[in-house]
């Protein structure tokens, strides 16, 4: 009998003992995601950038994350330059439907031929962001593929390698071996750094595809880079992860709307589509365009426009 209360004794400590590192892990979790959600609230609020433009001309109303409506971003990477906002080299707009539980992402090449709105002219799509900046480029590529525009985030290109070094590096499916900026890169699955990917990214002229190689390249690097972030092991790093994003990425979203994505729109993050706009080059005035077919736009107009559910 003194055996077995002896030995219900030591099962009651060692419960206890159990509880108490339970309760210890608990609250230290609960530190950990509580510091993950102030670094998260903090970088937030250093990427946000209010512009003057409410909404789309193109929606009655302003859209609803928190309702769960199919939305789109203008990604726009600038080199940015003292004293000069620089140019919108990268465009590329992402559609979201959580419906379809489908991300499609769109290169715009940086020589397209458009009206520029707001400018009064036609020129190549990149100068828009030049002479109006964020407002103007959202308005003339809004203009251009017949959507709405939503949201918009500029990435600083010479500060995105600091982002991919933050996420440990990507991996990438390179289609053939080529070498840009100091840097050769194998056929086939190759990883990289910021730099790296970076130059990856950049190179055009030793693509026999031009300015289309370098979209899809762009795009791989945007879809590893969310792809390793997302990951786990990520969390574990997410200072530097936010530090980078925080420094680097500029947007009109705000925290709410963030914490709203992440939530309703998860899902439709792991089936991303990856396109371009199809057309020829055109020498008018000794100047260089990308000429885009209105059969092609408007089939492209209507792809976004069926995927957005308007």
């Amino acid at each position: 009998m003194r055996a077995d209360k002896h030995e219900k004794k030591k099962s009651r400590k060692g419960l206890k003992i159990f509880g108490i590192i339970v309760l210890l892990l608990l609250v230290a979790g609960g530190a950990y995601v509580y510091s993950i959600y102030h670094s998260i609230n903090q970088t937030a609020s250093d990427m946000h950038e209010k512009i003057d433009r409410e909404k789309s001309d193109k929606r009655p109303e302003k859209v609803s994350v928190d309702n769960q409506e199919p939305f789109s971003v203008l990604l726009l990477g600038v080199d940015e330059r003292e004293n000069d906002r620089g140019r919108s080299d990268t465009m590329i707009v992402v559609t979201v439907n959580p419906n379809e539980e489908s991300v499609k992402m769109l290169s715009i090449p940086r020589d397209t031929l458009v009206e520029i709105v707001g400018k009064g002219t036609e020129d190549k799509i990149n100068h828009a962001y030049a002479f109006g900046g964020v407002e103007m480029a959202m308005d003339t590529v809004e203009n251009f593929l017949d959507i709405p525009i939503d949201y918009y985030a500029k990435i600083n290109m010479d500060g995105f390698k600091d982002i991919v070094n933050a996420v440990g590096g990507v991996t990438v499916n390179n289609s053939f071996a080529f070498s840009y900026g100091g840097d050769s890169f194998a056929e086939g699955e190759i990883t990289l750094d910021g730099a790296e990917a970076l130059n990856y990214a950049r190179m055009r002229k030793a693509d026999p595809r031009g300015d289309f190689g370098r979209q899809e390249r762009q795009q791989q690097i945007i879809q590893a880079v969310m792809k390793e972030g997302a990951s786990i092991s990520s969390l574990w790093n997410y200072g530097d992860i936010f530090d980078a994003i925080g420094k680097n990425v500029k947007t009109n979203l705000t925290f709410d709307e963030m914490v709203d994505i992440q939530k309703n729109y998860k899902s439709a993050v792991g089936n991303i589509e990856r396109s371009q706009l199809s057309g020829a080059g055109q020498n008018i005035d000794g100047i260089y365009y990308f000429i885009v077919p209105t059969e092609e736009l408007g089939e492209t107009q209507k792809m976004l426009q069926d995927h957005l559910e308007l």
